[in-house]
């Protein structure tokens, strides 16, 4: 079915002109423990607990042609192999409201992946500015209205938060079909 002219999707597949492309984005999965403390609380409140595991998103998705998934592998194989692995500590739940109603797991010091993201999105993944400054964070809970996200974030900030996660590898996610994302290819953080 057209999307508009020359742009056509089949199952999460996209062709753009005659070319192929598919939805791509760059992510970090925390540790195991972060992961399932998340999940007990995403599959209450996050719709998308069922598509994607628990990560900070690095890159947001977007639609990539085969060239391009070329030159962002290249791109992130060069700056994986002289960025060093580091910790990431939680430390609280926050929130986006009122500018989104979207709870979140929040990092003690951002900075370290703040620093990666700025690094992945450079050069041939160089992005054009975005509507928001990046904050990397673990989404507990999403499309909400505000009474709820009032209630859950109220309960939640009374419960303490002291997860730390190693980071020493990135994954580019595909999006396969209308719902799930995959790891389409792991790099490892070498410096």
């Amino acid at each position: 079915m057209p999307l508009k002219k020359d742009i056509i999707q089949t199952k999460g597949i996209i062709y753009k002109g005659g070319i192929f492309c598919m939805q791509f984005g760059i992510a970090i999965h925390p540790s195991k423990e972060v992961r399932d403390f998340v999940n007990s609380y995403r599959k209450r409140f996050d719709p998308y607990y069922s598509v994607i595991a628990p990560h900070l998103t690095i890159r947001e998705k977007e639609d990539w042609s085969s060239d391009k998934l070329e030159q962002a592998s290249l791109h992130l194989e060069e700056v994986t192999k002289n960025w060093a692995p580091f910790s990431i500590h939680f430390n609280r739940f926050s929130s986006f409201y009122p500018v989104n109603n979207v709870i979140y797991l929040a990092l003690s010091d951002p900075k370290p992946v703040t620093d990666l993201h700025m690094a992945i999105n450079s050069g041939v993944l160089g992005e054009q500015q975005r509507p928001y400054v990046y904050n990397p964070h673990v989404t507990i809970g999403q499309k909400m209205d505000s009474d709820e996200l009032h209630d859950v974030l109220a309960s939640l900030r009374k419960k303490p938060v002291d997860y730390t996660s190693p980071v020493d590898e990135i994954h580019l996610f595909v999006r396969e079909g209308e719902a799930s994302w995959n790891i389409h290819q792991t790099f490892i953080l070498r410096g």
